[in-house]
C-alpha cells in the first residue's frame, strides 16, 4: 500500500522560512517524479514545484521562483521543499504527490497524494 505523508508545515511570519518534507512508502521512490501542490481556501489547487526522478530537473511556479527550492533524497525516500521569504499569499494546504510518468506542475497525472500540511504566513 502506497503512503505519502507530508510534514513541516506551521505558522511563520512573513519573510520567514519553512522546510516541508514528504516521505513515500510502498513504491520505488526513484521511479517517480514528485511534486508539491497547494490549495488555499476558496481557490483551485496549483502546482508549486516538481522534480524528476533523479533530481536533475525541476520546475517552479512563477509565484515561488527564487524563493522555494525542491530537492529529493532517493536513498531516504524523502522529498523536500525549502521555502524562504514567505509571504502571506503562500498560506495554503501543501500537498506532496508522486507521478510515475513525468514531472510537471499539472496535477492530473499524479498517481498518489498525501493528506497535506498546513502553512500559514502571518503579515
Amino acid at each position: 500500500q502506497v503512503q505519502v505523508v507530508e510534514s513541516g508545515g506551521g505558522l511563520v511570519q512573513a519573510g520567514g522560512s519553512l522546510r516541508l518534507s514528504c516521505t513515500a512508502s510502498g513504491l520505488t521512490f526513484d521511479d517517480y517524479a514528485m511534486g508539491w501542490f497547494r490549495q488555499a481556501p476558496g481557490k483551485e489547487r496549483e502546482g508549486v514545484s516538481a522534480i524528476d526522478w533523479s533530481g536533475d530537473r525541476t520546475a517552479y511556479a512563477d509565484s515561488v521562483k527564487g524563493r522555494f527550492t525542491i530537492s529529493r533524497d532517493n536513498a531516504k525516500n524523502i522529498l523536500y521543499l525549502q521555502m524562504n521569504s514567505l509571504k502571506p499569499e503562500d498560506t495554503a494546504m501543501y500537498y506532496c504527490a508522486a507521478d510515475q510518468t513525468r514531472y510537471s506542475l499539472g496535477s492530473s497525472n499524479y498517481n498518489y497524494w498525501g493528506q497535506g500540511t498546513q502553512v500559514t504566513v502571518s503579515s
